[in-house]
């Protein structure tokens, strides 16, 4: 059976990317990482029922400690506020320096230890908060590095099933595709309730009124 690894953090996209995948036909490995942000424990309760969800094979919960050493992130540096005050022109300050090809890397490793012929990761370039390491002409380069990186058979094409897409498109092929969206979880600042006023709450329920729904989650 073809296998595919899938980095889900618990939130809206990588769980439809997860779930796009399992339609396909993958043998599901769901991969997550605990980077020290705001919200990781929120974002490991919800990983463990999408991953159930998700009939996953594998999971793994990494730990990634040195992100909040490193710093330079809202996300990871308690120092640095969570802007609330709308959607930022270029990079904003909830950027994680390389976040994405960090976790590209250890994905890859997972991959090639199962033989896994996909690595599924849902970035979204369309409709996002501008962050370099989503845009689709770099995952392309990084899938050409792992495969210059690894053994010969290792062949993995890095999907990105939601790289064009709208917000609202991505909710509505969730609740197409019975996504449980009740167990996703997007805020960067809480984890009780989402905060509903920066940068990823404001696209998450943006997407849901565009597409004509209700978000399931509890805001404050």
């Amino acid at each position: 059976m073809k296998k595919a690894v899938c980095i889900i953090s618990g939130g809206m996209d990588s769980t439809l990317s997860a779930k796009i995948a399992q339609n396909e036909g993958y043998e599901i490995i769901a991969l997550h990482f605990n980077y020290g942000q705001r919200t990781q424990d929120k974002e490991l309760e919800c990983f463990r029922k999408i991953a159930s969800a998700v009939d996953a094979s594998e999971t793994y919960e990494i730990d990634l400690p040195f992100f909040e050493q490193i710093g330079a992130s809202a996300l990871t540096d308690q120092s640095i506020d969570v802007p609330t005050g709308g959607l930022e022109k270029g990079v904003p300050v909830t950027y994680v320096p390389f976040r994405n090809g960090i976790f590209l890397s250890i994905a890859a490793a997972v991959a090639e230890k199962h033989g896994a012929q996909a690595l599924f990761i849902g970035v979204v370039e369309e409709d996002s908060s501008g962050y370099p390491d989503c845009r689709e002409s770099y995952i392309k380069q990084m899938q050409k590095a792992i495969n210059l990186g690894t053994k010969d058979e290792t062949d993995l094409e890095i999907r990105m099933p939601l790289v064009d897409l709208k917000k609202s498109e991505i909710v509505q092929k969730s609740l197409e595709l019975h996504v449980p969206l009740k167990d996703t979880w997007s805020c960067y600042k809480s984890e009780e309730k989402a905060c509903g006023v920066c940068d990823s709450c404001r696209l998450r329920l943006k997407g849901f009124e565009e597409a004509g729904s209700v978000d399931p989650i509890l805001y404050a």
